[in-house]
């Protein structure tokens, strides 16, 4: 598949929020703190609009699962980690070609600063 375009049939969660472990300072990983996940993923859903059938779809309950699942589980330093884990496991478990991961964490501490989040996008696609 070439680059996404607005043509693309897409399923999304957005704005899903955990509690987890992750980062680099030992007070991040003692305290934890929320994160935010939004998840797109492409693929083709004529099929399912067509017959209206769940087994034609992407499932998103699992995708909460899988999310849920690395955000509140091992801890990570990097999110970019969490992310990666993320993406690996939905191509693993769905038939997405694409999927697009963004983490913020919205309490993140750097010293002196004033900002909404700090966060990574990760893009990636299906290979093979």
């Amino acid at each position: 598949m070439g680059t996404t375009s607005e043509n693309t049939d897409k399923v999304f969660l957005h704005g899903l929020v955990f509690y987890g472990y992750h980062g680099v300072s030992a007070a991040e990983k003692a305290r934890g703190q929320r994160f935010i996940v939004d998840i797109t993923m492409e693929c083709d859903a004529r099929a399912a609009g067509a017959s209206d059938n769940l087994e034609d779809a992407v499932d998103y309950v699992p995708v909460y699962a899988i999310a849920k699942e690395a955000l509140e589980g091992e801890s990570k330093d990097l999110i970019e980690s969490v992310a990666e884990q993320i993406a690996t496991r939905i191509f693993a478990e769905t038939s997405v070609s694409v999927v697009s991961i963004g983490i913020k964490k919205p309490e993140v501490a750097i010293k002196g600063s004033i900002l909404s989040y700090a966060g990574i996008q990760i893009y990636r696609q299906r290979q093979g």
